[in-house]
């Protein structure tokens, strides 16, 4: 994600000249060589290392937060790691990373690991995606999907093979599939939404945990569909064709940040998180790490294509990890 470096230095330059402005116990500029200077080295010998692993989703999002803290944290290494929501969790609740990035709601199953091995964690939204269904640019005839037509190719007992399967006035052309990986929350996310279960799905697709990856084989396909989360259609919108959704009324809705943050686009609009290690909060460059994460939420998630949450969930958030 360093195409993003550039653009979260500016952003991160604009937000400390905004930080500098608000603060009114500021000294005037004639007394600023005599004491303004001593919050900033106590901030530089921040270090040590801080452990991210989890959904491929979330990914972009601490990962431009780590490039811009690392920039004013030299002395810290923060390592983000792609591994899908459930294999994230795994890692987080048998105590291997500090901060886990999901794409879901942590499961029960999952919060009585974390308990088994005493760890406590806050649970906080960072961002509203929309999972993005697409089809190559060269595709001509898709110009809609209803969910029952989605569930009628995704279902485990799918009897679709070809695009006229799904409507008889498209080709008997065969579809390729691709989607997430299994351990991935927007699989789950889309399973349960569309087919009805979740991690109820056709086996016969091109899976991956590398959304790219994904990108890169339904652009170079027009019998493809596939769905990832919005953000990655919008870094390869040159390359890849939206498919509106129609829930079932009547209306079919394409993904945009309006769409996503006002839940029109339904039922694929949903928060995506990332879990904290209570401990970990208590290592002085995880707090200041998290703390940075949400101060610059706005400006780190718009950057990289998701919707914010508005600004009174980033303060509870805050307030969640004094």
């Amino acid at each position: 994600m360093k195409k993003f470096g550039g653009m979260m230095l500016a952003l991160s330059l604009a937000g400390a000249v905004l930080a500098g402005c608000g603060n009114n116990a500021a000294p005037a500029p004639e007394q600023s060589n005599n004491n303004a200077a001593a919050p900033a080295p106590a901030e530089n010998k921040l270090s040590g290392t801080i452990k991210v692993d989890g959904s491929s989703t979330v990914f972009p999002i601490t990962e431009a937060a780590a490039e811009e803290f690392q920039n004013a944290n030299p002395g810290v290494q923060v390592t983000v790691g792609v591994s899908g929501t459930g294999g994230g969790f795994k890692k987080f609740t048998a105590g291997e990373t500090d901060i886990s990035n999901a794409s879901r709601p942590i499961k029960e199953k999952e919060a009585a690991a974390a308990k088994e091995k005493g760890i406590e964690y806050v649970e906080i939204p960072v961002a509203y995606d929309g999972i993005s269904v697409v089809v190559s640019k060269e595709n001509t005839w898709v110009d809609k999907l209803t969910v029952a037509e989605l569930k009628k190719i995704w279902e485990p007992d799918s009897k679709v093979k070809t695009w006229k399967d799904v409507r008889p006035e498209w080709p008997a052309e065969e579809i390729k599939l691709y989607g997430p990986g299994t351990d991935s929350g927007t699989f789950e996310y889309f399973t349960e939404e569309i087919v009805g279960e979740a991690k109820k799905s056709r086996p016969d697709y091109t899976a991956s945990e590398d959304d790219n990856v994904l990108v890169q084989g339904i652009a170079g396909d027009k019998n493809s569909l596939g769905y990832f989360g919005y953000a990655y259609y919008e870094e390869n919108a040159d390359k890849l064709k939206l498919v509106p959704i129609d829930s079932g009324d009547g209306k079919a809705v394409t993904p945009s940040f309006d769409t996503i943050k006002d839940g029109s686009y339904k039922p694929l609009a949903r928060p995506i998180f990332i879990y904290v290690n209570k401990k970990s909060l208590e290592k002085p460059e995880v707090k200041a790490f998290v703390q940075f994460y949400l101060e610059n939420a706005p400006e780190l998630v718009k950057s990289v294509f998701y919707v914010p949450m508005t600004e009174d969930k980033y303060k509870e958030s805050l307030a969640k990890i004094q």
